[in-house]
């Protein structure tokens, strides 16, 4: 069986709509998708099989947070062909050829395990450097809108199978196609092509310059070393790979820091203490962006929009991304004020306006 083959069997295309509906059942297109199940996947299937598929036309919406960005995505059926895509090719392909240390979108990895592969680095580092050191932080500018499809295609040339090649480059070129730059970021695929991206990088740091201390989630990337020369030297290879192959550029937030200043990444300011230990503080706008989260499950729970059992889970599993810092002192000041109440009814709101002193 080849590779192209695999996306298309319908054992494949099934268990990618189970994973696809996952958690969203309830919604319409879900809904009108499982109603006529087998004739929808065997219609892929057979579009698929004929070399005739092509992805239907991307949706767009806006997102706010954590900042403003909008999202493009396939319909229901185009993302079961994009999940069984990646769990039967992209996957296996690129797992196999990314360095351990890019945490985003893998199995087993992500957020919390790049927070602690740092930690550990902070650590390493202390016991043979103590705090004289420096970080290097790395961010490209509007990376998904920045990506280019012909160096993407080139990065890809070499995939073994001829169908699936073409089919990835289809892809690549179903999204704006005019100007030959940036991939959709509601789709699945997405996110393999952006890790692998940037992978010559990740080469170039962890083969040539040898720079143990090092992770990136997606573009974010932070480099820590004892040398500040040779984190400059690594920036400006880095820097021209970028701009010249890759067609993408570093933002205005990629500069080398004393490790005593501490350093951003993923939402939390990592400190190196001279004792060795490391300080995890949530960022002044994730902060912020917690305190409006709670003032707005206030006013949902007065007006009656949530309820107690809505906010709760809303709350867990941000509370337990906090439970990954160093917040015990925010959560209680934020809490103390956290207070849950019910707007009045209509007749008792109508007698405290005529009987305001009762």
């Amino acid at each position: 069986m080849t590779e192209y083959e695999k996306i298309y069997q319908f054992e494949s295309l099934y268990r990618a709509y189970k994973m696809s509906a996952r958690s969203k059942r309830s919604k319409n297109e879900v809904v009108e998708f499982e109603l006529n199940l087998a004739n929808n996947l065997w219609r892929l299937h057979d579009a698929l099989e004929r070399k005739q598929y092509r992805p239907s036309a991307y949706h767009r919406f806006m997102i706010y947070d954590p900042k403003e960005r909008e999202i493009q995505a396939l319909s229901f059926g185009d993302r079961v062909v994009q999940h069984s895509l990646c769990d039967n090719v992209l996957k296996p392909y690129f797992e196999k050829r990314l360095i351990y240390d890019c945490a985003a979108c893998r199995e087993n990895k992500g957020t919390h395990f790049a927070m602690d592969r740092l930690s550990g680095f902070m650590h390493e580092f202390h016991k043979e450097h103590g705090t004289a050191g420096y970080f290097l932080k790395c961010d490209v500018r509007k990376y998904f809108n920045s990506i280019d499809h012909e160096a993407l295609k080139y990065l890809l040339r070499r995939f073994p199978d001829r169908d699936i090649k073409a089919f990835l480059y289809q892809i690549i070129d179903s999204f704006n196609g005019d100007t030959g730059r940036g991939l959709p970021m509601g789709n699945q695929s997405s996110q393999w092509f952006a890790l692998y991206y940037l992978d010559r990088i990740d080469r170039i740091i962890k083969e040539k310059y040898k720079i143990k201390y090092y992770t990136r989630y997606m573009d974010d990337l932070v480099l820590l070393h004892e040398d500040k020369a040779h984190l400059q030297a690594c920036l400006a290879e880095i820097t021209a790979v970028a701009e010249e192959t890759l067609k993408i550029e570093f933002n205005e937030k990629t500069q080398i820091f004393p490790v005593s200043a501490g350093v951003d990444y993923l939402g939390w300011r990592f400190y190196l203490t001279d004792s060795g230990k490391v300080i995890r503080r949530l960022r002044t706008s994730n902060k912020r962006r917690f305190k409006r989260r709670l003032k707005a499950f206030q006013e949902k729970y007065r007006s009656g929009e949530m309820d107690y059992e809505a906010i709760s889970r809303s709350l867990a599993s941000y509370v337990g991304h906090l439970q990954h810092g160093h917040t015990w002192k925010l959560q209680t000041k934020v809490y103390e004020k956290f207070v849950l109440t019910k707007a009045p009814k209509r007749n008792e709101q109508k007698k405290l306006q005529e009987n305001p002193c009762n």
